[in-house]
């Protein structure tokens, strides 16, 4: 047997043999424990019927660990290693159980189909045989506010799926929404789970988030990814895989369909795919009543609460009788903190870091650095006054602001909140983290829309479409509710295309106006892009300049120290990173596909 260690820095397999008194099955994906160096350590069989090399005795196999990845997804995460630059037992890590399993559930559920008529739309069926009529990936570009458990059932019950041999994979961003989906899946009568070890045994639909995609099913029927556009979907840590790029690939190695699923298809999940669509009516139908105020004349003493979005929170917390049904008013501002850019009222010196010389934050009794968490008194270095003037607030301070303003207590919601701990409280405020906590709102305020819009970001288009798909299903579609159900957006810059595309639910000509621009500015997916550093970054960027000077590769650096790596595509890429040695160490990081740019 062939087995790769779990040790990141050995990337070369060893082999072993099979001890005679072993009666636990062995096969490609079995994890196993071994002695290397005289110490043991875990891994996985990745071949087997292996002939050693002549006159070399191996040593057996120490222990049978339990279950692991079928051979399938084994060679997939081979390729992956190789996409993203990362060691191959990070990926066979991730596509094993969490704790050992010994033995696989006795029997599986009966097929996926649960006898009952379709309950989604004919357009949504339509949609979806069309997708499934194909064995290659297709974008299905569907409204928010779809019901995309109908897209699901649909897909199960498609006859060229349900009489297929193997599982239908579905993923989801989130786990609060593999739960739900698999819950609302059983009581349709659909056997579904989330669960490593019944994936392993064959049921008929696996349910799962990101690590979902490594998803044991021993074959595939079909593959479906619901918001595609999510970033949850990438793995934020290096090696920085996609889900839906493994997702992809798998179904392309097992010749089943694949569809995407998402309101704002990037141009990274539409390139070289089919993109199918709703009809116009059916698409606008689907989107909430998006509201644009203007701000770029408005009265400064207002701050950031317009006269339009004052009446809106009114009218919300006039309707007193339906309040509770349809969840609190919702105000996204992407600034944690009381004050995120303070002056001297008299001198008009930035509040700076005496350690460090970054901006500090207004907290409770003083100033804290944010960067090395320094704190002080709130003085102002360069005069020794006391008063210090707000130029950027945070949500603390907008909380506190609103709440005088309304005469209600609004509620912080930021990362740190669990979702067991929102407040309780007609009004919430928050990062765009209060966009994942709440799971229905009467309306959306985002007071600045343009800290998205207008971030310093190639993804900044990608990610605002991507809040307002989110701040759209808590509202719902237009004309499902009262007036003041709808989303509000104040900006500097309200001819945008991304906020006018979205207002008309219709966004054809800024997604297709996005990937233009990638086309023009050489990004991703017209070009491969990896980004490397770390203290051992320089002598192996002198190695990758050297190895790749002929293949049209370049390196640049970017203004926070890293090292951007381009080239024509994934292939260039990817063989010129498998290809270059690495110093010894841990301090390299590479990131392929980066989305911090």
């Amino acid at each position: 047997m062939r087995v790769r260690t779990d040790v990141a820095a050995l990337a070369k397999p060893f082999d072993y043999a099979v001890p005679d008194s072993w009666h636990d099955e062995i096969a490609v994906g079995t994890r196993v424990r071994v002695v290397l160096h005289g110490r043991r350590v875990g891994g996985w069989v990745v071949e087997d019927d292996v002939e050693p090399p002549a006159g070399i005795a191996v040593q057996p196999l120490k222990t049978w660990s339990g279950w692991g990845p079928p051979a399938s997804v084994v060679e997939l995460v081979e390729w992956a290693a190789w996409r993203w630059a990362g060691p191959v037992s990070f990926f066979l890590g991730a596509a094993s159980p969490a704790q050992v399993v010994r033995r696989l559930p006795a029997s599986a559920p009966g097929p996926s189909s649960s006898g009952q008529a379709p309950s989604a739309s004919s357009s949504l069926i339509d949609l979806a045989t069309g997708a499934l009529a194909k064995t290659e990936t297709s974008v299905l570009r569907i409204a928010p506010t779809t019901d995309l458990l109908d897209l699901v059932t649909a897909v199960l019950d498609d006859p060229s799926v349900s009489t297929r041999e193997g599982g239908v994979l579905v993923l989801v961003p989130s786990l609060g929404w593999a739960e739900r989906l698999t819950e609302r899946l059983v009581r349709r009568g659909y056997g579904a789970t989330t669960r490593w070890d019944e994936a392993r045994a064959g049921w008929p639909v696996a349910v799962g988030t990101r690590v979902g995609a490594w998803a044991p099913l021993p074959s595939l029927a079909a593959v479906v990814v619901l918001d595609a556009h999510d970033e949850a979907y990438i793995e934020e840590s290096s090696p920085t895989y996609s889900a839906v790029e493994v997702a992809v690939e798998r179904a392309r190695r097992q010749g089943v369909p694949c569809l995407l699923t998402s309101p704002c298809p990037p141009a990274v999940v539409r390139h070289g795919r089919e993109t199918l669509t709703m009809s116009a009516s059916e698409e606008r139908a689907g989107w909430p009543a998006i509201e644009c105020v203007d701000r770029r004349g408005a009265d400064p003493r207002l701050g950031l609460f317009s006269e339009e979005f004052v009446r809106l929170a009114r009218s919300v917390l006039d309707e007193e009788g339906t309040r509770r049904e349809r969840g609190p008013l919702v105000c996204v501002f992407n600034r944690t903190g009381r004050a995120r850019l303070l002056a001297c009222v008299h001198c008009g010196e930035l509040a700076q870091c005496a350690a460090c010389g970054a901006a500090v934050h207004q907290v409770e009794g003083g100033l804290r650095c944010p960067r090395c968490h320094e704190e002080r008194p709130m003085v102002c270095a360069a005069c020794g006054r006391l008063r210090m003037k707000t130029l950027r607030v945070g949500v603390s301070r907008l909380r506190e602001e609103l709440s005088a303003l309304l005469g209600v207590e609004a509620g912080e919601v930021t990362g740190a909140v669990a979702d067991g701990d929102l407040p309780q409280s007609p009004v919430l405020i928050g990062t765009e983290a209060v966009l994942h906590r709440v799971r229905r709102a009467a309306a959306v305020a985002f007071l600045d829309i343009d800290l998205h819009l207008l971030a310093a970001r190639f993804s900044a288009t990608d990610e605002t479409l991507a809040l307002l798909v989110r701040a759209s299903r808590l509202v719902g579609p237009r004309r499902a509710g009262p007036s003041s159900a709808r989303v509000l957006v104040q900006t500097r810059v309200p001819d945008h295309l991304v906020l006018t595309s979205a207002a008309r639910g219709d966004l054809s000509e800024v997604l297709d106006d996005d990937a233009t621009m990638r086309q023009v500015a050489g990004l991703p997916p017209f070009a491969a892009l990896a980004a490397v550093s770390g203290p051992l970054a320089p002598p192996y960027l002198v190695a990758l300049r050297g190895a790749g000077s002929d293949r049209g590769i370049s390196v640049t650096e970017l203004p926070d120290g890293r090292h951007l790596v381009r080239a024509a595509d994934h292939n260039a890429l990817c063989d010129l990173l498998a290809e270059v040695p690495r110093p010894p160490g841990r301090g390299l990081r590479i990131a392929v596909d980066p989305q911090a740019i």
